[in-house]
């Protein structure tokens, strides 16, 4: 669950500053991406857990009035949903702060259970907020499997071995994830394709690094390009690498190119951010497809 909090500008360290509006919104990169692929007509289940409490229900709920399949979130008696902590600054830009609660009871346990949701489906998409050891055990199954593997590689960590990214089809970090992933600084587009070569190297077979406003830059072992992304006003930028990534999943499960379901991805991305929230921002097909 998120709480976005607005204000003028996001707090400098030992800075207090006042607050415009409080407000809850489902959140979770997981929750978010499965929202916004249901939303685009996406055939979607969901593993993952919430607590037995108050959010834990309203994210559930909301999942499924998007069609997503929820009977592989589990709701844990005695814990905490998740939840985010959001300052959104006049400028649409966002910090946030994640508290883990039950994404931390994901575990390699947990899934066997559900080991038939992987295998009626065609992609498998996660993200790093539940246990580092779950996402590689689900990536080895997928593997197995022959599922195509998408990875939301946020909250970016740097302590990952080389051995975690083979077998990975897609990463989708933006720069400062790239930065933090490959322990070197991202500060031109030479600097950005050559973190994705160094991301290559290690196992992954395609990276596409997002830039915000300036676009994204896919990169395999035998291209590199660019895209221009769609020019908006951004109200708030929160849930459009969410909002990018499902689309983006989505074009593919249809069947569209790699570029096709970036272009798609990122129209997704262009209607997210205008709009506050996150699964309360995300766009339904018919807003993409008019864009």
């Amino acid at each position: 669950m998120d709480c976005v909090i607005e204000t003028d500008h996001r707090p400098k360290p030992g800075e207090t500053v006042l607050g415009r509006s409080v407000a809850f919104i489902p959140g979770g990169k997981g929750a978010n991406q499965a929202y916004a692929a249901g939303k685009l007509g996406g055939t979607v289940a969901m593993i993952g857990a919430v607590g037995d409490d108050v959010y834990g229900r309203r994210l559930k709920e909301n999942l499924e009035s998007v069609g997503v399949d929820t009977t592989a979130i589990e709701m844990l008696r005695g814990r905490t949903t998740g939840q985010a902590f959001i300052t959104v600054d006049n400028g649409g830009e966002n910090s946030i702060v994640v508290v883990q609660g039950t994404n931390g009871d994901v575990t390699k346990e947990r899934l066997h259970k559900y080991t038939s949701r992987l295998q009626e489906s065609d992609i498998i998409l996660m993200q790093l907020e539940i246990p580092i050891d779950t996402v590689e055990y689900v990536k080895e199954m997928a593997n197995e499997m022959g599922k195509l593997v998408i990875l939301d590689p946020a909250p970016a960590r740097s302590d990952l071995p080389d051995g975690f990214w083979k077998g990975i089809d897609y990463i989708k970090p933006n720069e400062s994830e790239l930065e933090i992933l490959t322990g070197e600084k991202i500060e031109t587009a030479e600097d950005i394709k050559r973190g994705a070569r160094k991301m290559i190297e290690r196992g992954v077979k395609a990276v596409i690094v997002t830039l915000g406003e300036e676009g994204c830059m896919l990169v395999t072992e035998e291209c590199e390009e660019f895209f221009e992304t769609i020019k908006m006003r951004a109200l708030d930028t929160t849930a459009a690498g969410d909002s990018f990534t499902a689309a983006f999943a989505v074009a593919l499960s249809e069947g569209k190119d790699c570029a096709d379901a970036i272009r798609f991805g990122q129209k997704a991305s262009a209607v997210t951010v205008t709009r506050k929230g996150a699964q309360t921002s995300m766009p339904d097909r018919k807003e993409v497809t008019d864009l």
